[in-house]
């Protein structure tokens, strides 16, 4: 998957958002976690601060202190993380699990119940509930402060025992997100994979406009493509006409010198009548293949054909020449085979290669076609001298003739090829010795073409 591909940065901006998400849930979950356990264990503290409170009343010598102790056995045991203590009359009365620590409580003075992080034994960090009350008059109304702690390592073991528990259900949570981001992705670029095989479509010929059939988002490109392709049709439409008009502009001056030919042979100028119906040809031959150029524009990529039924009818023609009388035309037609081209395109092209291999060939002409991949080929092997090497690659070129005195424009094989190349398709020469093959190349009708 390259770089640019669109699937793959949706991906990765998946992949990140994904992952930048869990971690905020991780620590936002964590943070709420700590606090909810923290306003448990208030409340429990505050539990226990009534229940000290309860427990206040005078001993036997007169002193005031905690005679009905909470039930919880933790503040029976020395260190155990939590811990109760009175500031009376002086004095500090505490729990036994503060052994002989006191606890230096804030200085807050406020009515209620107060909350504060305070220093425990051995310098750990507690967190305690405050309240200074007043005693009842049989206790002389005498002013005590009252506080319970509790390590705050107990908030912080719980957090981070949910923090293990957690962490398998969030990578349980990321593979689900990373396949509905996917699900996602595919969904979403769905309508892009439709649009990529509508052009494909319009490019093989069977539809002629991607369509309205596409979300909101893309129908303005479809919409814009589409008016494009209009355009586009019009341009080639209105060239068409001009090139329709330019040669029916140079068919009367042509039908004109061909009535001078005439009258220069009964007037004895052969040889002047024949250099200008050569040339007469050669124009010709010129406005056919431009108009066979602009057909093809309009039409080529829209259009289909049967090879193999052309090129029967073709060497049917063929066989019925004089030249073509004299052939062995041996045909390996595997059809039907649908290319992308227009019938005559095609009749036009296979007719050039019949007439030239049976004017080369000695006595034979093999036809042959068949698939080849998404490609529908097509060779014309003939018997005769082949072309010299060093002129297989010109002799494609419009108006190259290896042969001089057949009276042609050496436009046949450049009309081919021009032909050819347009319908999407190749052709290629190559010596047998004896003999020439002409390879052609053409796209299947019904195939897909990627592209690159």
């Amino acid at each position: 998957m390259s770089r640019r591909s669109l699937r793959l940065r949706l991906a990765l901006a998946g992949v990140v958002s994904c992952g930048l998400a869990l971690i905020f849930a991780f620590f936002g979950l964590s943070l709420l976690f700590e606090r909810h356990v923290e306003r448990r264990i208030l409340d429990e503290l505050t539990v226990h601060l009534d229940q000290v409170i309860a427990g206040l009343d005078r001993t036997a010598n007169g002193h005031i202190d905690v005679l009905r102790l909470p039930a919880d056995p933790r503040f029976r045991m020395p260190l155990s993380g939590l811990y109760w203590q009175i500031d009376v009359e002086g004095t500090q009365r505490f729990s036994r699990s503060l052994w002989d620590t006191a606890l230096t409580l804030p200085d807050i003075h406020r009515p209620g119940v107060q909350q504060a992080s305070i220093a425990g034994p051995a310098g750990v960090s507690l967190i305690a509930v405050v309240r200074d009350i007043t005693t009842e008059a049989r206790l002389g109304h005498t002013p005590v402060q009252a506080a319970v702690a509790i390590d705050r390592s107990v908030i912080d073991q719980a957090t981070a025992a949910y923090r293990r528990d957690m962490i398998p259900y969030l990578a349980l949570l990321a593979a689900v997100l990373l396949i509905a981001s996917m699900i996602q992705i595919f969904i979403g670029l769905q309508p892009l994979a439709d649009l990529r095989r509508r052009i494909t479509l319009i490019r093989n010929g069977s539809v002629d406009r991607l369509g309205e059939a596409f979300p909101d988002e893309v129908l303005p490109l479809t919409v814009e493509v589409d008016a494009l392709l209009q355009v586009r049709d019009d341009q080639l439409q209105r060239a068409r006409e001009r090139a329709s008009a330019l040669a029916h502009g140079f068919k009367t001056p042509l039908q004109v010198l061909t009535g001078d030919v005439s009258r220069l042979e009964a007037a004895g100028q052969a040889a002047i009548a024949k250099d200008l119906d050569t040339v007469i040809k050669a124009m010709r031959r010129l406005v056919d293949h431009e108009m066979t150029r602009a057909r093809i524009a309009v039409s080529g990529h829209r259009a289909s054909s049967d090879l193999a039924k052309v090129a029967a009818g073709v060497i049917a023609v063929a066989r019925r020449t004089p030249d073509g009388q004299r052939i062995d035309w041996k045909m390996k037609l595997q059809g039907p085979l649908l290319v992308r081209m227009d019938a005559d395109d095609l009749a036009e092209v296979l007719g050039n290669l019949a007439e030239n291999a049976m004017r080369y060939g000695k006595s034979e002409v093999t036809v042959y076609a068949g698939r080849d991949a998404e490609f529908v080929v097509a060779e014309f092997i003939d018997d005769g001298p082949g072309i010299p090497e060093e002129q297989l690659q010109h002799v494609l070129r419009r108006g190259n003739r290896l042969d001089t005195t057949s009276g042609g424009a050496g436009l046949g094989l450049a009309i081919c090829e021009s032909i050819i190349q347009t319908s999407g398709g190749t052709i290629a020469l190559e010596n047998m010795h004896p003999g020439l093959r002409v390879r052609l190349a053409l796209p299947a009708a019904s195939a897909v073409r990627s592209s690159s």
